[in-house]
């Protein structure tokens, strides 16, 4: 039910994009807090920043806030970058300051049907300065921004603040009821139901006040911090209307449901309400709740922040948050998960595998697998990590392996049997044993082989790359039987893996050691 929600939403948000009158399509960032260059792509209208400790998020996210004047608003306010990347100066000479090198923040954006640019840049004495490419009279944008913190009442000016609320005699303190969007987007995502909500206090100060409908009431005070945190930001953000919404560490104090359907209502609320949203997290509940293209991961590198590409299903439960006693296997592409499935379920009992202990995935393609290989390592998981390339990628294996050297680790790198990739190999033992594959794709014997040899003779004369011939080939004869691809290279890797000797018997081997080897933590 929530998946077929979250699916619903996020077509529609896809759909609405074009539609915003106001949209940042991307920032670039030039010397700013450790970060030499970098340009954070917004492909979708809720976007989550993720990405280890001190990799620049909040930069990115306060970052951000900058392209816009807010001031025509209600209750807005015009933010310099100067505002939230402040510099320390002094006169002393004994007393140190911040560095201030040339910073530029460059924005592309959309704004009332036209695609604009926009640069702050500040000079070596922190005087930041605006340009708009050679626009005349270019102003800079309106629009509403929105900044905060979910973190708890803990910071005692604000506790002291608020007490003195309560001992105020020269100003009549009247309690006003919050609004019913507000009390509907606490309702969606607690799991509390309130009888009422209302505040107390004055323009500038208030305090929430909870009643339940068992009949206790308390302030915010006595809340616990992820409830304190969802009514303050519902209350902030549920009546904006065309805005920029920014949340650092969205998940800070929420249980995973709550996370789940926090994302949900500030999905649900950026569709009705013309919104963008960023979000920072370190949450996997959190990155699941939005789609690939709304995923923004970051690293630090020595010299650098960069943003890399989105993470596949397997790295990214490597890197957030999922157990650390499990066996991440990546493979290329489906077809090599599958052929790697079939050998496992061959393998699972004499390994004493559980469908807990072993997380297989595939990654777009085989280039990357290299710099997977020093993020695993940075992050000390590569011993739980097992590289398995196609059969035409022993030089990416070679790098791999280079890969983690540089960091002082090593990697374990298998390669699947044929020289032209895993749907060559399948096609070829599905013509040499036609017979007997023939009863499992629930075909005649003579009709596989016709099949198989039409295809062959059509197929011959392709110009394409081998692998990409094998491919097609494997495709266009499996889809043509009523069959589904992997399905059928998963029954035929198990068939194989069974057999007494074999291409795919030695990598059965070779994968037995490797499980064997992570089981023990023998190492590589």
């Amino acid at each position: 039910m929530l998946k077929r929600q979250f699916e619903t939403v996020w077509n529609q948000l896809r759909m609405k994009r074009s539609q915003l009158r106001s949209y940042l399509d991307d920032v670039r960032i030039e010397n700013l807090r450790g970060i030499a260059d970098l340009k954070g792509s917004l492909q979708y209208p809720v976007t989550v920043l993720a990405g280890p400790n001190a990799c620049g998020k909040s930069t990115v996210l306060f970052a951000t806030a900058c392209l816009y004047d807010s001031r025509a608003t209600a209750g807005g306010t015009r933010r310099y970058p100067s505002d939230l990347f402040p510099g320390f100066r002094s006169k002393q000479q004994d007393i140190p300051a911040d560095s201030l090198p040339q910073t530029v923040l460059e924005y592309s954006y959309q704004h009332e049907g036209q695609r604009l640019q926009m640069r702050w840049r500040r000079g070596g004495r922190g005087k930041w300065n605006k340009s708009f490419f050679g626009r005349p009279k270019a102003r800079q944008p309106q629009r509403t921004v929105y900044i905060r913190t979910l973190a708890s009442l803990s910071n005692p000016a604000e506790v002291r603040s608020l007490l003195q609320l309560g001992r105020q005699t020269r100003q009549a303190l009247q309690p006003e009821a919050v609004s019913a969007s507000l009390l509907a987007f606490a309702h969606r995502v607690l799991p509390r139901r309130y009888a009422s909500l209302v505040e107390v206090g004055t323009p500038k100060r208030e305090i929430l006040f909870a009643e339940l409908e068992m009949g206790a009431r308390y302030s915010e005070f006595h809340m616990a911090s992820g409830e304190r945190a969802v009514l303050r930001l519902s209350r902030e953000i549920s009546e904006l209307r065309d805005a920029l919404v920014l949340v650092d560490e969205v998940e800070a104090g929420l249980h995973p449901f709550t996370q789940q359907q926090l994302m949900l209502e500030l999905q649900r609320l950026a569709l009705r309400q013309d919104l963008q949203i960023i979000v920072t997290t370190h949450s996997p509940v959190v990155l699941d709740s939005v789609p690939p293209e709304g995923r923004v991961f970051l690293e630090r590198t020595d010299d650098n922040v960069v943003q890399q590409e989105t993470f596949r299903d397997v790295l990214q439960r490597a890197f957030y948050g999922r157990p650390l006693d499990r066996l991440h296997v990546l493979c290329e592409d489906r077809v090599g998960k599958a052929v790697v499935q079939g050998v496992m379920d061959v393998l699972a009992g004499d390994v004493g595998l559980s469908a807990g202990d072993l997380d297989i995935g595939c990654d777009t393609g085989k280039d990357e697998f290299p710099q997977h290989a020093r993020a695993l390592a940075r992050f000390q998981q590569l011993d739980s990590f097992l590289f398995v390339l196609d059969g035409d990628a022993g030089e990416v294996a070679g790098q791999v392996s280079a890969a983690a050297q540089e960091c002082g680790q090593l990697a374990r790198v298998l390669l699947l049997p044929g020289e032209d990739g895993p749907e060559q190999w399948v096609w070829e033992r599905l013509a040499r044993a036609h017979s007997v594959y023939a009863e499992t794709l629930g075909v005649a014997p003579e009709v596989l082989r016709q099949e198989l040899d039409q295809l062959a003779r059509s197929f011959e004369a392709s110009t394409d790359r081998p692998s990409e011939i094998a491919k097609n080939r494997l495709s266009v004869l499996i889809e043509g039987l009523g069959r589904d691809v992997e399905s059928v290279c998963r029954i035929v890797a198990c068939a194989e893996a069974s057999g007494p000797s074999g291409s795919l018997v030695e990598f059965r081997d070779r994968l037995h050691d490797a499980v064997r080897d992570w089981r023990t933590g023998a190492g590589v």
